[in-house]
């Protein structure tokens, strides 16, 4: 199939992004809550602190009696109780008197700030103070934290170990989030197998097999995988079995830009095929459609064009399914040797970064799986541009910047 007859790759995403998005809501523990997407606003249970707490350990004292205490001029005041975290002292007290009080312990009636240890001398009940104190120093008010009933985290928030930290601290035990999707991964080739003992003759192992279920779950979502041969019945018959209980399906293999081609035959006869061959490199022949209204993914067989084409097609979709939406962060590197291009197809140059400048590797080949290793990022070359010069400044997607 000639460049012309190919599909753009903006019309491709818009096609994709067209389909409509169906997300399902789930209640999980607290422990079940990162990296996965609140599907409610939290409003706090309580305040936090409960009460006025002690910010360090020390001793808990009116103010008022450290008032122009210094090392030459210390004060001293009566030791009347002693509490540790998670106690309370029933001494309201007076002036003249101290509780040795430990970080987080509330603040005794009638105390209005805490002395530092290192500010003290303490001789059995006796304490000497060496610092003046303004009132409510050293002292975590109520509620400093956040008040009962205050808003915590909004709905469609990607929750990050600091957000489950204060969910937590907010009374809770279980949220409700976006469901992770379960997305089925079908790879196909009669050449390929699972392991070294099996080849034979011209078997390879099935590489594609591991990476789509990793790369699935790099998008935060459940993969379920399977291996079909080339024959209709069998792709039939796994894509039958899996729009049962998946929210979509990736098929690698069968989808060359011709006729024949298994999945794509497959997809057509279940339902709509929207996309057959791109216009981008590598990944030609990538294709998109529909079955009972659930989005099919047809991928390359070829390693590395499956990768790129997941990166540039899947991701993003799988990641809308949990109510996460972002936009591909793109950096500017100078690129340091020349990269020809053709007019009309969109290129994703596998590269490694070098701080300012940015290196296009010499490997090539859509099988080649050791160049996807070597490369931390896409030099993206539009198809409206001839190729890049070296010395020339140049758009980069890190792969860093893909992952959630």
């Amino acid at each position: 199939m000639f460049l012309s007859s190919l599909m753009p790759l903006e019309k491709v995403l818009n096609i994709i992004n067209n389909v409509e998005v169906i997300k399902s809501r789930e209640e999980v523990s607290i422990g079940d809550g990162y990296n996965r997407v609140l599907a409610e606003d939290v409003e706090s249970l309580l305040n936090s602190p409960a009460f006025d707490n002690s910010a360090m350990d020390g001793y808990a004292v009116r103010a008022e009696d450290t008032f122009g205490s210094s090392q030459i001029n210390p004060s001293h005041l009566k030791i009347v109780d002693r509490i540790g975290a998670g106690e309370v002292s029933n001494i309201t007290l007076k002036s003249g008197e101290s509780v040795k009080i430990a970080t987080g312990a509330p603040i005794p009636e009638g105390a209005n700030a805490v002395v530092m240890e290192e500010y003290t001398i303490e001789n059995g009940n006796d304490l000497e103070v060496e610092y003046s104190l303004t009132p409510f120093e050293n002292v975590s008010p109520k509620a400093e934290d956040f008040k009962k009933g205050a808003l915590i985290l909004k709905s469609g928030k990607l929750l990050r170990p600091q957000d489950v930290g204060i969910i937590s601290s907010s009374g809770h035990h279980k949220i409700k989030v976006f469901k992770k999707p379960i997305i089925g991964v079908i790879t196909t080739g009669n050449e390929l197998v699972m392991s070294i003992s099996e080849i034979k003759e011209a078997k390879i192992i099935n590489s594609n097999y591991y990476t789509l279920k990793a790369l699935v779950e790099s998008a935060a979502a459940i993969p379920n995988v399977a291996h079909c041969n080339d024959e209709a019945e069998n792709v039939s018959k796994q894509i039958e079995e899996f729009l049962k209980s998946c929210d979509a399906i990736i098929t690698t293999g069968g989808t060359a830009i011709s006729k024949g081609d298994v999945v794509v035959d497959v997809v057509g006869e279940l339902g709509h095929v929207l996309v057959h061959g791109v216009a981008i490199k590598p990944g030609k022949p990538f294709g998109f459609g529909k079955i009972n209204n659930k989005p099919i993914f047809m991928l390359s067989g070829y390693p590395v064009a499956s990768m790129v084409q997941f990166d540039v097609f899947v991701r993003d979709f799988i990641l809308k399914m949990q109510d996460i939406y972002r936009e591909p962060q793109i950096v500017k590197k100078i690129v340091s040797r020349k990269i020809p291009s053709t007019l009309g197809r969109t290129e994703y140059i596998r590269a490694k970064t070098d701080g300012d400048m940015i290196h296009p590797l010499k490997i090539k080949g859509s099988g080649v799986i050791r160049s996807m290793v070597e490369s931390d990022s896409y030099i993206l070359i539009d198809e409206n541009n001839e190729g890049i010069k070296k010395g020339e400044e140049c758009d980069v997607m890190l792969y860093d910047s893909l992952k959630v």
